[in-house]
């Protein structure tokens, strides 16, 4: 019996295969997208990537992080 990941895996695999060569591209980029969202970085790379954002100075006011998520 498979497991629940295997089956997804063969259910995605089963879709990708239904796609039109000429989408595969656009579907490749959106693929890397959604895995890059979903995947946490390693907490010393994370560490690094927010070192050197605050070295380059890409920083926000903390009020500024906040707009849009509470009600205001």
């Amino acid at each position: 019996m498979a497991s629940s990941e295997s089956m997804y895996r063969a259910q995605v695999l089963e879709e990708v295969n239904r796609i039109p060569n000429e989408y595969l591209a656009p579907l490749l980029q959106i693929l890397r997208a959604y895995r890059e969202s979903v995947t946490l970085l390693p907490a010393e790379e994370s560490f690094r990537q927010g070192w050197r954002e605050a070295i380059e100075g890409d920083i926000h006011p903390i009020r500024d992080l906040w707009t849009g998520l509470a009600n205001d």
